[in-house]
């Protein structure tokens, strides 16, 4: 696959994950890509770290931002598809550090009619606190270091650090949407138009992401699975409030229940008025 990729990362008021995300994105092994940061109503202070990236990052770095609304990540999505240029998406937040060769690796994995799924490996708030305090950089760690920190507690799996040539096992899973997250999801431009992108009837954490690969499922494309290949670094966070989750299941049960491929507020809603691609 030779088009060019858009990597849209969400973000919300977490300056110094994001500066690692777009550091680990500035020295990938291929820089045909372009970012578009899905800014969910940050403050300044974010636009700031992206202003120093600008021009550092693949082809091209933008941010898309709405005001803060609470929780509306799958409508700041859609915001950044519109902006951007790629005729295949990865979807990646904005606490989840990338190794350089994470990419290129999505671009081989990438083939007409499917989505990739990815994996990750959930860093410790300890470990956290030490990569941003220290501005280290665990992309680039060896195995043995991570070996290390598993022993010590500072990671939860190995497993997702692994490359393994699996071939036909990457579609053991094309019918299934349990466990795809879009903190490492990528999609065709093609296939989000199809379902019209991601549901922004979902506000609050949850399920948004689950939504999507269901309705993908019943478009017709297929789950080709990205584990063992394309597994981020994801830093510790605080739980987010679940407020609105048991809404947000409600709807998502809907769409298992029926066969219903569009979002009720996707992209198409957007399009009368798009949010401007801002300069910072």
């Amino acid at each position: 696959m030779s088009a060019l990729i858009s990597v849209i990362i969400t973000t919300y008021n977490r300056e110094d994950a994001l500066d690692a995300v777009l550091r680990s994105l500035a020295h990938q092994t291929e820089q045909d890509f372009e970012v578009i940061v899905a800014d969910d109503g940050s403050t300044a202070a974010t636009a700031a770290v992206i202003d120093v990236w600008k021009g550092k990052v693949g082809r091209r770095l933008d941010r898309v931002w709405h005001e803060d609304r609470g929780f509306r990540a799958a409508e700041i999505r859609n915001r950044a598809i519109l902006a951007s240029r790629g005729a295949y998406c990865i979807f990646l937040d904005g606490d989840c550090i990338v190794r350089p060769d994470f990419v290129a690796t999505h671009r081989r994995l990438a083939e007409a009619g499917c989505f990739v799924t990815g994996n990750r490996i959930l860093l410790s708030r300890d470990l956290t606190a030490d990569v941003l305090r220290g501005k280290l950089t665990p992309e680039t760690w060896p195995f043995s270091r991570w070996l290390a920190e598993r022993r010590r507690g500072g990671i939860n799996r190995l497993s997702a650090l692994l490359h393994l040539p699996l071939g036909p096992l990457r579609r053991l899973r094309q019918r299934q949407w349990q466990g795809g997250r879009s903190c490492n999801l990528a999609i065709w431009r093609a296939d989000l138009e199809r379902v019209d992108g991601f549901d922004g009837d979902y506000s609050g954490w949850g399920k948004e992401d689950s939504d999507i690969i269901v309705r993908l499922l019943h478009a017709g494309v297929r789950r080709k699975d990205g584990v063992f290949a394309t597994g981020v670094l994801h830093l510790w966070h605080a739980e987010a409030t679940r407020v609105r989750l048991a809404e947000n299941e409600r709807k998502l049960s809907d769409s298992l229940a029926g066969n219903r491929a569009q979002a009720r507020r996707g992209l198409s809603a957007l399009r009368s008025a798009p949010s401007p691609v801002l300069a910072g």
